[in-house]
């Protein structure tokens, strides 16, 4: 039996899921102080470039974060239910698929960011490092583009 793809697996996700581009996260950003900027991108890529004032919970920690009794609990999470909340990842994949869980887990208002953080810094909005220092804009491109080697691509 053959599985999904990654993209079919998106696919079925944006059934229920909505996705903001960056240019809108930004106004939005400034309008609603409740929202809460959640990064699904692991630590390294994370400390190295984010959304000013996001909170980073790796997507593979992401359900225990979400409840009471884990040692990866966030109690801001846990208590976001109602929050509105983006998911944020590298390019806009993953955290699709990290709303879709976050919505069968009872949280009312999450929308993931289309293009994710790559496609922040394609639109000229700032990215920051873990010192809260802004980072390059062409750097950021490098480091968010990395190339595909051969042996990752299908024969």
């Amino acid at each position: 039996m053959q599985g999904k793809t990654l993209e079919q697996l998106i696919e079925e996700a944006l059934e229920t899921v909505d996705e903001i581009f960056p240019w809108d996260l930004e106004e939005l950003i400034a309008e609603q102080k409740e929202l809460l900027l959640l990064d699904v991108r692991e630590a390294c890529g994370f400390d190295t470039m984010k959304i000013k004032g996001s909170m980073n919970v790796p997507r593979g920690i992401l359900e225990t974060a979400c409840e009471y009794n884990f040692d990866a609990t966030v109690p801001e999470l846990v208590e976001a239910r109602s929050r509105p909340i983006i998911t944020i990842c590298r390019s806009g994949k993953r955290s699709v698929l990290a709303a879709q869980t976050m919505q069968w887990m009872g949280y009312e208002n999450v929308v993931s960011l289309k293009l994710g953080v790559k496609g922040w810094n394609d639109s000229d909005l700032p990215l920051y490092d873990k010192n809260g220092k802004q980072v390059d804009g062409d750097e950021a491109a490098e480091f968010l583009e990395p190339p595909i080697k051969p042996e990752q691509m299908q024969p």
